[in-house]
């Protein structure tokens, strides 16, 4: 059986919504972040991304990573195409050069857009966004995400999803990364296509079931 390691209050929240979507069983081991602990290395600490059992199936000690039998693997981005090519189906490649379309906004996101995105997500989260400094952040890293925004805005407002017309492992990919980005208000709406679509990803039954498990978790 597949087993995930981590918790829905990280990456690994992709990893869990394509899950609900496949209806593939699988095992949840529930790794905390350790830098969220007091002192992840304390005796009574919960099983963390420094525990010594967690760093043996992934030395880079970090959430999420996916066992399946003997094999390992790491990287939210890289689980969830592996996954959808196991399963099969619509939301998988249906051939290699979608594939390869998958692969590159991927690695778009991650590169163009992910860190940006996060920057924001963080000024906002520890209360710097009404500062002079997490202002002048804010507005450095919206200026950064305007030119890969305005490329998905163009792409999603003529082919309505991220790859093959249809709603696949692409858009949950993407769709969780520029979540991140929406902390920001009036940063999304100002791209009419990508908020039109987001909001139809956000609305699909998966995703509320994994958010709802997420809200459950521990801050």
């Amino acid at each position: 059986m597949l087993t995930i390691y981590g918790v829905y209050r990280s990456r690994a929240s992709r990893n869990f919504w394509l899950l609900a979507e496949l209806g593939m069983e699988f095992e949840h081991v529930p790794v905390i972040q350790g830098y969220r602990l007091p002192d992840p290395e304390a005796e009574d600490a919960p099983f963390n991304t420094l525990s010594p059992g967690f760093l043996s199936v992934s030395p880079a000690g970090a959430v999420p990573v996916l066992k399946d039998g003997d094999f390992v693997l790491s990287e939210s981005l890289a689980m969830n195409l592996y996954l959808a090519r196991k399963a099969g189906g619509p939301l998988a490649p249906s051939d290699a050069r979608e594939n390869a379309l998958m692969e590159q906004w991927a690695l778009y996101g991650a590169t163009s857009v992910e860190s940006h995105a996060l920057a924001i997500m963080y000024a906002h989260a520890e209360g710097r966004a009404k500062t002079p400094e997490g202002e002048a952040e804010i507005a450095a890293e919206t200026a950064r995400l305007r030119r890969p925004l305005g490329v998905l805005n163009s792409h999603l407002r003529e082919h309505g999803h991220m790859v093959g017309g249809r709603f696949t492992v692409a858009d949950i990919n993407m769709a969780e990364i520029l979540r991140y980005a929406q902390s920001e208000p009036g940063l999304i709406p100002a791209y009419p296509a990508i908020a039109a679509w987001l909001a139809t990803c956000h609305a699909r039954p998966a995703f509320k079931e994994m958010w709802e498990r997420r809200l459950a978790e521990p801050a």
